[in-house]
């Protein structure tokens, strides 16, 4: 039975309007994106096949073109639809840095960063610049590696910093393997850029590492890892 034949209350797109995007399933908010089904399946049916075929919204998210395009009902139309959805997400957590203090509000610059840097197959060593309000002036992802390793060079960290007046930074990378346990390196990174940037009066606010379900921040005194 088509989506247009069910109850008003029934359907995702009425039942939104009604009663807000909370009130939505996993498989309803997906088939608002896909819109339409194919022949014996509403887009709900093809909702839930993508979730139970991937295992949840974020590996959907996370798959490449050729995964997504595979499953049936789903061409490359409606990948580029969750894609622009994706990345609207993405811009929004965005806007929520600028102007906004990070040292008062750290979780939203690491969910930022956490929305940026998890999806990746390899190891990107990005930067938040920050001016002398705390305030975000600027991302920029530096240094690309392979899945465990990545070269870092403080040269184009600090010529960044100084076209954009930074007076502070914050490092994340991510940890493609899943785990975001600092290594040896990370911690050396995270002091030697320390001592290169200090006597610029460029102070490092944090180092982030992104796991595949979780981050660390290497300034953190207890160096706890958090769910993301």
């Amino acid at each position: 039975m088509p989506i247009s034949s069910w109850p008003t209350t029934k359907r995702p797109r009425e039942k939104l309007l009604n009663h807000g995007a909370k009130s939505l399933s996993d498989a309803e908010l997906l088939a608002i994106f896909i819109h339409t089904g194919i022949k014996g399946k509403t887009a709900v049916d093809l909702a839930y096949a993508l979730l139970n075929h991937f295992g949840g919204i974020r590996n959907i998210f996370d798959a490449d073109e050729k995964q997504i395009c595979n499953s049936p009902g789903i061409g490359k139309a409606k990948y580029a639809i969750l894609q622009a959805s994706l990345e609207i997400s993405r811009r929004y957590l965005e806007e929520q840095l600028i102007n906004t203090n990070v040292i008062s509000n750290a979780e939203a610059a690491h969910i930022y960063l956490t929305a940026r840097l998890r999806g990746y197959k390899r190891e990107i060593f990005a930067c938040l610049f920050l001016n002398n309000q705390n305030q975000v002036i600027h991302y920029e992802e530096l240094f690309y590696g392979t899945i465990n390793n990545i070269a870092i060079h403080p040269r184009e960290i600090v010529k960044i910093a100084l076209q954009y007046n930074a007076s502070s930074i914050i490092f994340a990378h991510n940890h493609p393997t899943g785990t975001p346990i600092p290594s040896p390196q990370d911690k050396y990174l995270t002091t030697t850029l320390t001592k290169i940037l200090r006597p610029l009066d460029i102070k490092v606010l944090d180092h982030i590492i992104i796991g595949s379900n979780s981050y660390i921040s290497l300034i953190d005194k207890d160096n706890k890892s958090k769910d993301s």
